[in-house]
């Protein structure tokens, strides 16, 4: 039985059975670096209760259904920095686990123009029910880790791995590498230097989305409100979605990472002592792609347009 499925009972072990995948992963947990890396869309499965949520498998595993290439990414960062790492175990159409639970897009019924059947008639215990099974466990996961580096009276960073579609409303979009940030750019302002230093990556300061938009979950739930250090990251999908692209990629972007976590280990001090640095609030610079700021907002219904972080 699958440590997800041990304290599972009742309606609940209808819902995912004892057999089935856990809800999350944790990769490398005894990990020696000074963060901890998550990864919120890492898989596409569904758990065999839902049925596919109506959709054919091919459906179920383009960008809607989860992060292409990020996991793998993610995990060629935990290897290479030895850092612990947390992957969610099933597919944000089951539930978005970089979502509020009260946010309409949390399980989505319709996701960049796909109807999700299994979703269309969910009442609120089938929603809480998915919460406690797949949700929960996830985020608990982060806050053990986190929890484990305060005991050791160290405070980590957190670092939020994801991948964006390389065409958005049939316009093709030129960044490479996007780094999502609010307020603190403690990681956030040395990634992006290193990344424009670097030369030959085209680079997106908050965009196409935006660390200043309130739609996300995990890093404002586990980093932000906290005040740890922390960035988003987002890699283009048709540069990760091979075994070998995705080793490309995470060399390059591990290339601009490390240092940025490395080798300033004041940003892991105590207090919101980056309050009084540079922090951008004047919204990103974007030196390397056109702004496009008619993104997703999308706050009307339970949609997706086209499987934002």
């Amino acid at each position: 039985m699958s440590k997800a499925a041990e304290n599972i009972t009742g309606p609940d072990l209808a819902l995912l059975a004892s057999d089935e995948p856990p809800a999350c992963e944790i990769v490398n947990d005894g990990g020696t670096a000074p963060f901890l890396l998550i990864c919120d869309h890492a898989s596409a499965l569904v758990p065999r209760s839902l049925d596919g949520l109506g959709l054919d498998e091919a459906v179920r595993t383009r960008h809607i259904g989860w992060d292409i290439g990020a996991a793998e990414l993610a995990r060629r960062l935990s290897a290479r920095f030895d850092a612990p790492l947390v992957l969610a175990g099933y597919s944000r159409l089951v539930i978005d686990c970089n979502r509020e639970f009260d946010d309409p897009t949390s399980i989505p019924t319709i996701s960049d123009g796909v109807e999700i059947p299994g979703n269309r008639a969910i009442g609120a215990a089938q929603a809480e029910a998915r919460q406690r099974i797949f949700f929960a466990p996830y985020h608990d996961a982060i806050e053990a880790l986190i929890a484990r580096f305060r005991a050791r009276d160290h405070i980590p960073a957190v670092i939020s791995i994801h991948s964006m579609t390389p065409i958005f409303e049939g316009k093709e979009r030129p960044w490479e590498v996007c780094v999502l940030w609010n307020q603190d750019p403690r990681v956030a302002g040395p990634f992006l230097k290193n990344l424009r230093d670097d030369g030959d990556i085209a680079v997106g300061d908050n965009q196409p989305y935006s660390g200043r938009d309130d739609y996300g979950y995990s890093i404002q739930h586990h980093a932000e409100e906290p005040e740890l250090p922390h960035v988003l990251i987002e890699v283009r999908q048709n540069l990760i979605d091979t075994n070998q692209g995705a080793a490309r990629w995470s060399e390059r972007v591990a290339r601009a990472l490390g240092p940025a976590l490395l080798d300033d280990r004041s940003i892991y001090s105590a207090g919101p002592n980056y309050r009084d640095g540079p922090t951008n609030r004047d919204g990103p610079t974007n030196r390397d792609g056109p702004p496009n700021r008619d993104g997703p907002t999308n706050r009307d219904g339970p949609t997706y347009r086209d499987g934002r972080s």
